[in-house]
């Protein structure tokens, strides 16, 4: 058990204040009954059996903030780093903050967070390798770093930053509520540090000694709906009606009349200038952006092959029938299975690809690699069983063929199910559903399209029927995308919050590479609908068609580069230096990444 300082202060241990039974989401705060099998039971923290006796045990328990009192001095986030031994560049508690107003009248608040310990935590739900669990014992939402793979989903699901990604060990971390001193009557490391009496800790809904408020919000606290966060704040002090952050993100937060609380809007801090930006094009998620691109084309190509010569279309029967189609399902396999490497090195812990069926139950990531298995593996079915003239090959394919048309377009469902996010409202839109089907249909084409187009011409065979059935089939999935986008873009403004300030970094800061994208989605749709009708074999639709080729991808690899980099999450916000994005961009550029006390590390994979 947790050693007890003899001279341990009076305030750093857990005040018995009594409780209500059921907290202000309407959930009982009592976890178990005392007849529970899991009554009793040892945390068995650093392989140490023993149990707690503190009789708020199996109560949630949470963090109270008094925001009036936080100097900002950052104690609570040294004591919480000096606890858990983290790198300079890792802080499981780090202190923010929003100011507003003008001099002589300017208010500042400080906002000092961690893990919230939700009621839903969607960490748990969304993590693949099941290294989340809710403990019976303070409510506590506790991670397990040797069970993860880094991934990093959970870092994107959870709309108050808890979740740190250490790319350095390849692994998440978090708060873990310091369990280990709950259980000997200590409050966390981080309260018991603060100097200002802004952080106190106990059974949620029982308000500290000399508080008045236990509030669910605060300017520049994220929407509590999603998770119903173990969190209560007080803030007497009186605000002006917008508060704006002074890190790099373009968000400030404006006072609703009517509610009384404040919301998320716009911080045009940046100008309405475009750019082009290429360069901030790349992410962390660069693997990913070949991976979902990759598989859509090899899934749309398989679809149109198979169903189509199952459907008696005659251009298909041709490809099915020709020698190089073979070949064709092996190239597929191939740049698939370059794709899975990719993603897979994304990992943290590559070497543990396998936990990612851990949580098919909750997790859209587990059901994603669940469905890409399932095709990949139809689909190598498929192509060995063909290789053989026998009767039971030939079943056998034709068993594997449906198994991969039908697994394929479900694995894409899941995939774009793991980006239907609140708390990352750009990509929570339909539009992602459009973008990826859409997708399929434009590269799975394309991909049928340049693999069959210089094989029929050496046959001396005539390219005009398939090359008008591809063109066709890409001008319905351009314009499928196209629809997404535009409803996309006006849905993004009429809801306005964090999704807004995505639509104003795409306008602004990628402005120009917006447009360029947007200008080659039309005019590849132009381009097909005209392919329809002129894809005749001449010299001159060969070429129309080669341009095109190049159109279709660059406008792809744009799209989705933007895809990953456009996101603006429900987060806290930072400081001047800390938790600055803008300043984690300065620090590489200049070499002050270099030295580990600056806090920022290289970008990594």
């Amino acid at each position: 058990m947790f050693q007890v300082r003899h001279d341990e202060p009076e305030y750093a241990f857990l005040k018995d204040t009594g409780s209500n039974e059921k907290n202000c989401y309407g959930k009982t705060i009592q976890t178990i009954d005392e007849s529970s099998e899991l009554h009793g039971k040892s945390l068995n923290i650093n392989a140490d059996s023993g149990v707690g006796e503190n009789p708020d045990r199996y109560k949630q328990h949470g963090f109270h903030f008094t925001a009036d009192n936080c100097i900002g001095c950052h104690a609570c986030e040294a004591a919480c780093s000096e606890k858990n031994d983290n790198p300079a560049h890792i802080a499981f508690r780090s202190v923010g903050y929003v100011e507003g107003g003008t001099y002589p009248d300017f208010k500042r608040i400080n906002i000092s967070m961690a893990c919230n310990h939700c009621d839903d935590p969607v960490c748990l739900k969304g993590c693949p390798t099941r290294a989340y669990t809710k403990f019976a014992e303070y409510g506590a939402v506790l991670q397990d770093p040797d069970i993860c793979f880094g991934c990093g989903y959970c870092t994107w699901v959870c709309p108050y930053n808890a979740p740190q990604l250490d790319p350095v060990k390849g692994q998440v971390s978090k708060c873990n509520m310091c369990v280990d001193r709950l259980e000997v009557g200590l409050k966390p490391a981080c309260v018991s540090a603060c100097l200002g009496n802004a952080l106190n800790f106990g059974v949620i809904e029982s308000k500290p000694e000399n508080r008045e408020q236990a509030k669910t919000e605060i300017p520049g606290f994220p929407r509590t709906d999603i998770t119903h966060p173990n969190i209560r704040f007080q803030q007497t002090r009186t605000l002006p009606n917008e508060m704006t952050r002074t890190d790099s993100m373009a968000v400030k937060y404006h006072k609703n009349s009517e509610s009384d609380s404040y919301e998320p809007v716009v911080d045009r801090k940046k100008g309405i200038q475009r750019h082009w930006n290429f360069s901030k094009l790349r992410s962390r998620e660069d693997p990913l952006v070949i991976f979902t691109l990759v598989s859509q084309a090899v899934i749309g190509a398989f679809l149109l092959m198979f169903v189509g010569n199952l459907a008696g279309i005659e251009a298909m029967q041709q490809v099915v029938n020709s020698p190089a189609y073979l070949p064709m399902i092996f190239i597929m396999l191939a740049i698939e299975a370059v794709a899975l490497f990719l993603s897979t090195m994304h990992l943290g812990k590559p070497h543990r690809f396998y936990r990612a069926f851990n949580n098919l139950r909750y997790s859209p990531v587990s059901r994603e690699v669940a469905g890409i298995a399932v095709f990949f593996n139809s689909l190598g079915g498929y192509f060995l069983a063909s290789l053989f003239d026998l009767p039971l090959a030939q079943q056998a394919s034709v068993i594997f063929g449906y198994a991969a048309a039908i697994s394929g377009p479900i694995a894409i469902y899941f995939m774009h199910k793991i980006y239907r996010i609140e708390a990352r409202p750009y990509w929570n839109h339909w539009q992602v559903l459009t973008a990826f089907f859409g997708n399929m249909l434009t590269l799975g084409g394309l991909l049928t399209a340049v693999v069959f187009t210089p094989v029929f011409i050496y046959n001396a065979q005539s390219v005009s029927e398939l090359l008008q059935l591809v063109s066709l089939l890409m001008a319905g999935g351009l314009t499928v995308e196209a629809v997404g986008h535009v409803f996309h873009a006006r849905d993004l403004n009429v809801r306005g919050r964090e999704g807004s300030v995505s639509y104003y970094e795409q306008v602004t800061t990628f402005g120009k590479t917006y447009i360029l994208r947007n200008t080659l989605l039309l005019v590849n749709i132009l381009t097909a609908i005209v392919l329809v009708f002129i894809s005749d074999g001449s010299a001159m639709s060969l070429a129309l068609w080669a341009v095109f080729v190049a159109s279709v991808l660059l406008m792809a690899l744009i799209g989705r580069a933007m895809f990953y980099v456009m996101v603006v999450p429900t987060t806290m916000p930072g400081a001047f230096f800390w938790k600055n994005k803008g300043f984690e961009e300065h620090a590489r550029e200049s070499g002050l990444a270099k030295m580990p006390q600056v806090g920022v590390i290289a970008d990594v994979h």
